[in-house]
């Protein structure tokens, strides 16, 4: 894997790292670290993943539905 860089123009340090920070979130970098910290079972993470389905699914439906009438 190549090594993400930017380049300082007149010592702008704050715009670098801003920069800097956003290349790595684009670029998934920083998630595939943290998902390699722990090991999950392939079970676990595929009843992980439906439960985050469903909840989504659940969610979509409630703005779905119109607000209860109030007279």
């Amino acid at each position: 894997m190549m090594g993400k860089k930017v380049i300082v123009n007149d010592g702008n340090a704050e715009k670098a790292l801003r920069k800097f920070k956003k290349m790595i979130a684009e670029s998934g970098i920083l998630q595939e670290v943290r998902d390699r910290q722990h090991y999950v079972k392939p079970t676990t993470e595929r009843k992980v993943k439906k439960s985050q389905a469903k909840r989504r699914w659940d969610k979509y439906l409630r703005e779905q539905t119109l607000p209860k009438k109030l007279y």
